[in-house]
């Protein structure tokens, strides 16, 4: 991982762990406050220790980080981690004490017996439950940053070795890749075929004319460069600056860069799928009956998209056509309104009747949800094209609206919506959502996707 990745992800870490031990705190006086722990001492109100919080949160992750917790692998020891956990809490529990004490106030005993095991017992939660998406497959492939080595003049597996690559879990080199030898066409085949994330190139006996086409070529689909820049002395100015498990790199990106709004985004792509598929349950219910009672086949169409960096998914939707749409699809091609490869075609005779009423109010989109809690898509982002209408882009520059998780909802359907006719247009207005692309832009989309819903400007 980055080290920008890494300290970003710490910095995350440290204000859940934070809130973690003073949630902690507050639970411990919750459990003080029970019947059956009656001492016949006097329950005061939370109020009365809450000031305390001022003393447990600040001092949790600094202790913490002076343990080497944060150094530790997420599939570390459990016993070194269960012991640092508990030398906090006790470390965290008397300081407090220490605090009242200097401060002549009085406190129940059992608060401070009881948070040591409360506080660990929160933390091993939230390590378990890191530690099980992390060995989970689909949590593996999410985190994972698939690689192609460009090196001219010097054997790839070396490079890997030297670079000790092999021994980090998540990076998996895809792909290697001599330019002196082989055309820039074979990189550009290597990315679709694997879906890259990451180029890294060595350019130490690479041609520069190699490394300029190599930087275009994924500046143009929205690939991350690595640069292995230890031949450098200085830093250059307005470059990406970062280093790779110890070796300086240059990094070029043409999509959005890891930072605070991006974690943002992708906490509130959990929380509002989980909370809009609760909400609208009895919706998504009502719809899968009617699909179920009023045309054979099965209730989802799921199809195989492109999603990050050109990545294949299952998309899900409330199945709206006939179950042999996709063999007539050929016979109205012919029909299509949508210049270059989308295919789109006004009062479509595969839509069922009750597929026509769900495509005009959204509904049969709402499956994606499901796609967007599993980190699939997003709420907002350029919609996902099926995998042979990405195929058939006859401009490069197309794929760099792939450099970001698609979405339910983006610029070209709250604006032009169904008049978009060309191909051109809508990528264009997908890689202006990418190009100024920030929290409150994604928020604006919301908003004005709201109204086209709710006044049935539906998909075609």
């Amino acid at each position: 991982m980055l080290r920008r990745r890494r300290q970003l992800f710490t910095k995350v870490s440290k204000i859940v762990d934070a809130a973690l031990f003073g949630l902690a705190f507050w639970v411990t006086h919750a459990l003080r406050s029970l019947d059956i722990f009656d001492r016949g001492e006097l329950i005061q109100d939370f109020s009365s220790y809450a000031w305390l919080l001022l003393v447990v949160v600040p001092l949790s992750t600094p202790i913490l980080e002076l343990q080497g917790y944060y150094l530790r692998s997420v599939l570390g020891s459990r016993r070194q981690s269960l012991w640092i956990l508990a030398r906090t809490a006790a470390w965290v529990s008397l300081a407090a004490i220490a605090v009242l004490f200097f401060r002549k106030t009085e406190g129940a005993r059992l608060i401070f017996a009881l948070y040591i095991p409360v506080a660990v017992l929160f933390m091993w939660a939230k390590d378990e439950l890191l530690r099980a998406w992390s060995l989970h497959r689909h949590g593996r492939e999410i985190a994972r940053r698939r690689v192609i080595i460009v090196g001219g003049g010097t054997d790839p597996a070396r490079l890997e070795k030297a670079l000790r690559l092999d021994q980090f879990p998540d990076i998996e080199i895809v792909g290697r890749i001599d330019l002196n030898e082989r055309p820039i066409d074979e990189l550009a085949d290597l990315l679709h075929t694997h879906s890259a994330n990451s180029v890294l190139i060595a350019p130490r006996q690479t041609l520069f004319g190699n490394i300029e086409r190599t930087i275009q070529l994924c500046e143009l689909e929205g690939v991350e460069v690595w640069l292995l820049a230890d031949f450098f002395q200085t830093r250059i100015s307005q470059t990406t600056v970062d280093d790779l498990h110890g070796h300086p790199m240059l990094v070029f990106r043409s999509g959005p860069d890891v930072s605070w709004q991006a974690m943002g985004k992708s906490a509130i792509d959990f929380v509002g799928s989980l909370s809009l598929i609760l909400l609208l349950s009895p919706i998504m219910v009502a719809a899968a009956l009617a699909v179920r009672l009023t045309s054979p086949g099965p209730v989802f169409f799921r199809q195989q998209r492109a999603g990050l960096n050109g990545r294949p998914f299952t998309m899900l939707k409330f199945r709206s056509m006939v179950t042999n749409a996709e063999q007539l699809k050929q016979e109205l091609a012919a029909l299509n309104e949508m210049s270059g490869p989308v295919f789109k075609v006004t009062n479509d005779p595969r839509v069922t009747p009750t597929g026509r009423f769900l495509r005009k109010w959204s509904i049969d989109e709402l499956p994606q949800l499901i796609n967007v809690l599993r980190g699939e898509m997003s709420l907002v982002g350029p919609r996902p094209l099926p995998l042979d209408e990405v195929a058939r882009f006859d401009d490069l520059a197309h794929r760099r609206r792939l450099s970001v998780r698609p979405g339910l909802t983006c610029i070209w359907q709250v604006r032009g919506r169904n008049n978009v006719s060309d191909f051109k247009e809508w990528v264009r207005l997908d890689l202006e959502y990418i190009d100024n692309w920030s929290l409150w832009l994604d928020f604006k989309i919301l908003l004005m996707t709201i109204p086209a819903v709710f006044t049935g400007a539906g998909a075609k």
